[in-house]
């Protein structure tokens, strides 16, 4: 039988490229779902015929549940996720539906996973946090960490293009993480960290070379450490291109009263601002990403640095490989693991390496 394949959110520019790669990879009919009948006239004639377009709101219960019932796989891309509950996951749980989502957040991501107990009774796969970063980062510190005989910090450095090719939801999630300080592991304490502080100058690979990065507040920040006990230290850091919106971003972060910054409406004018003029840069910075994992340890009794790094040419697109690997590996059965889990625990090194490969997307690895 046809496997089917329920994408929410899946008309915007995260869902569009995660609704590709499934249809690329796989036979699964697609359905993907949007608030307005006119976000869907075209789905099929960009996606082709495996692609059926759904009109659904996420507060239509009785309709999500109907959607739900009927799919082999849920992939929640309708986000932001600062927002969201959990009525999706568990309504999964509820089905017996297994689940995949693009979760960026970390309020999300520990909603979700205190559903773990319930999703692993049910035999229900959730695995969260999929895409670029979170999702395909996670995955290069898994292989890092596997190099050593005890790993002891993880460096995670993310750099974006212009708009990256996403739309005005990337925009307001970048926004709403600049809300709130936020828990760090350091040194083996969880710490207070201001978002987008301790500007650090990484060198990406071409062709973006040596580029600033700030903290930022991402659920890796606090997912890894769990997964690998023995790491004292987790930084993740995320910068943009060209530098001078790093500036504005700061100031954003810095100089806008707190108050503000935490209303709606100024999360929505100050995203719809950033995608107008990113539309503006993006022929010349383009629209690609750059994720660069330094995972630092011990190995043969000595300190060693393992350093892995991935650029791709459209940071939506690479979020659609992301995701959509995790999707085909699920409905070809060969990832099955009952419960909540963030990619890192999910996902073995050898089904991710496999998968990207097939992709053609290039990871390259050095010890330092």
């Amino acid at each position: 039988m046809t496997e089917r394949v329920l994408i929410l959110g899946g008309r915007g520019r995260i869902g569009s490229s995660v609704a590709q790669d499934i249809a690329t990879h796989t036979q699964a009919q697609i359905t993907i779902t949007g608030r307005s009948p006119d976000t869907g006239k075209d789905a099929s004639s960009f996606l082709g015929k495996q692609v059926q377009f759904l009109v659904l709101d996420l507060a239509e219960v009785d309709k999500l549940e109907k959607a739900i019932a009927n799919s082999d796989l849920v992939i929640h891309c309708a986000g932001p996720f600062h927002y969201r509950d959990t009525n999706v996951l568990e309504t999964c749980i509820a089905q017996g539906v297994n689940y995949v989502d693009v979760s960026d957040h970390r309020s999300y991501t520990s909603k979700a996973l205190n559903c773990h107990e319930k999703a692993s009774a049910a035999g229900v796969t959730a695995i969260i946090n999929t895409g670029i970063f979170p999702g395909i980062s996670n995955s290069m510190v898994r292989e890092g960490v596997e190099q050593f005989d005890k790993p002891e910090k993880i460096h995670l450095s993310y750099l974006v293009s212009g708009s990256g090719g996403a739309g005005v939801t990337v925009m307001r999630t970048t926004f709403l993480g600049l809300q709130h300080p936020f828990e760090a592991w350091i040194r083996g304490k969880w710490q207070l960290v201001n978002p987008y502080s301790d500007r650090e100058i990484i060198n990406f690979p071409s062709p973006y070379g040596r580029s600033g990065v700030y903290w930022f507040d991402m659920p890796e920040t606090f997912t890894l450490p769990h997964a690998f006990p023995s790491v004292k230290t987790v930084i993740t850091k995320f910068g943009s291109i060209p530098d001078f919106y790093n500036h504005l971003t700061w100031i954003a972060a810095h100089v806008f009263p707190k108050w503000l910054m935490q209303r709606r409406y100024m999360i929505e004018f100050l995203s719809h601002v950033s995608h107008f003029m990113t539309d503006v840069t993006n022929g010349f910075t383009g629209i690609g990403v750059a994720v660069r994992s330094e995972v630092e340890g011990i190995k043969n009794g000595k300190t060693a640095i393992y350093c892995s790094t991935v650029v791709y040419e459209n940071t939506a697109v690479a979020s659609g490989i992301g995701t959509g690997t995790i999707a085909q590996l699920l409905l070809e059965g060969k990832l099955n693991k009952p419960g909540v889990w963030p990619v890192e625990e999910a996902l073995s090194t050898d089904l991710f390496i496999q998968a990207i490969q097939s992709r053609g997307m290039k990871i390259e690895q050095d010890w330092l």
